[in-house]
């Protein structure tokens, strides 16, 4: 009887835990998908800002020759000195640094997820195997310390800090994708980036301060 009932109690308490670590990971891979999507038709157009546009290096060139055929009426004809090298902006330089950081990271998290989900089934397949209610007691608990051992918590607590984290960087890297584009629109971005940064800190303050607060960021 006494086993009996500790495995019930036991059985519940992990399929609850389980059962909200999978919702988690649920959400986790339909946000990062539909981010990471919209993240790498960004990255598509900022990195062109990396490397010389072919069609400028032509226009430089015949602008060169235009101009050395236009000195030869005034005296001899002087040579075509060397273009100038590359060199991109560093606001591109920082936007893609941040979007190419936030790709990885919001792709790290849905493999992550993946993982989570896939041990989760893992550890609910060993633990319903009831051989007879000592074993199954055991399994149960031997389980439940492998997931505290190994930090499974932790792991699972990690995986939002790591798509918030991208989030930030995507902010971040459209401010500098905007500054040679247009100022007042890369001020408006930054001012909402600063609002979205105090009400996010606020959000992990405010449940240290009052414990009643239901506020909760993984950090």
């Amino acid at each position: 009887k006494l086993w009996t009932v500790y495995i019930d109690e036991a059985e519940r308490y992990d399929k609850a835990l389980l059962e909200g670590w999978r919702r988690d990971m649920d959400g986790m891979l339909l946000f990062s998908a539909l981010y990471t999507a919209s993240l790498t038709a960004f990255v598509i157009e900022s990195y062109k800002t990396l490397r010389e546009d072919p069609q400028d290096t032509t226009v430089s060139l015949l602008t060169q020759i235009s101009q050395q055929l236009a000195s030869q009426s005034n005296g001899p004809p002087e040579s075509i000195g060397e273009l100038n090298a590359f060199q991109p902006l560093l606001s591109s330089l920082i936007c893609n640094t941040f979007w190419f950081i936030s790709l990885v990271l919001g792709l790290t998290c849905s493999l992550l997820a993946t993982f989570v989900q896939q041990w989760t089934r893992d550890f609910i397949h060993k633990t319903t195997m009831r051989p007879s209610p000592v074993l199954s007691a055991r399994i149960l608990a031997f389980s439940y310390l492998g997931l505290r051992r190994f930090g499974m918590h932790t792991f699972v607590d990690v995986i939002p800090i790591l798509l918030h984290a991208s989030l930030f960087l995507f902010f971040a890297g459209l401010i500098g994708f905007l500054q040679p584009v247009n100022a007042p629109l890369m001020y408006l971005m930054a001012c909402t980036l600063f609002v979205f940064a105090l009400v996010y800190m606020s959000l992990t303050l405010i449940p240290l301060i009052s414990l009643d607060a239901p506020y909760r960021t993984p950090l």
